[in-house]
Formats: structure tokens, sequence, C-alpha cells
């Protein structure tokens, strides 16, 4: 990965986490790695741990951020998120993902989709 991209992901974290907070999320954890992969952001919404990834781009000139959430990408994710849950005793808790999207352009976009998919 770029420094270039890598600059860009860091900066859609760090507005993904103003964002999520200005909505009642508390953020427990960045940047969360384990071997089998990584997870942007752990919080709490509530009662309920949510596990957050966030895609961002500097344009949808490739598409919208959403697009890169494939199939095999939620599952490295429930994976990860599966392991979170063990280490650290949340069994029973209850839990979702959801996915930020950021265009950052002219203007920032931020968009949320809560829930957005599950372990099935």
């Amino acid at each position: 990965m770029t420094w270039k991209r890598q600059a860009l992901g860091r900066k859609g974290e760090e507005l993904a986490c103003r964002f999520l907070e200005k909505k009642g999320y508390h953020i427990l954890t960045r940047n969360y790695r384990t071997r089998t992969g990584e997870i942007d952001i752990i919080a709490r919404d509530g009662g309920v741990l949510v596990f957050v990834e966030v895609k961002t781009r500097g344009s949808k000139k490739f598409g919208h951020p959403f697009e890169a959430i494939t199939f095999h990408k939620q599952y490295q994710l429930a994976r990860v998120a599966q392991e979170y849950i063990s280490h650290n005793a949340f069994h029973g808790q209850e839990a979702r993902f959801d996915v930020v999207g950021i265009v950052v352009g002219a203007e920032e976009k931020i968009e949320l989709i809560r829930n957005a998919f599950d372990l099935s």
C-alpha cells in the first residue's frame, strides 16, 4: 500500500471516529489486528458491541466505498470479530457490523450503514 493510500485511510478513520462519537458511539479500540485480519474500529452503541469497517476513497471514480465490502471481506471481519469476542470475554454480547463509507474530495461525504451484514 502506498504512503498516499495509507494517509487517506488514516484520515478516513479519524473522520469516522468523530462521526461515530457524535452519533453516541463510544470508541473502545482502533485498528484491532490479529493474524486473521484487522477491524478498523470497535465501539459500543448503547449496549451493543459494534465492529466498524471504514472505507475511504478520494473520489467515486472507482465506485462507492461500500462496494469494497465483498463477501470475502465480510467473512474475514467476522472471523476477527469472533477472535476479539473470545479474547475479551464478550461471549453472549449483542454485536453487529457497521460500515462507514467516506469520500474525501472537494466536500467530505460520510455515510453509515448500521448492521450492514451478520455472521450467517
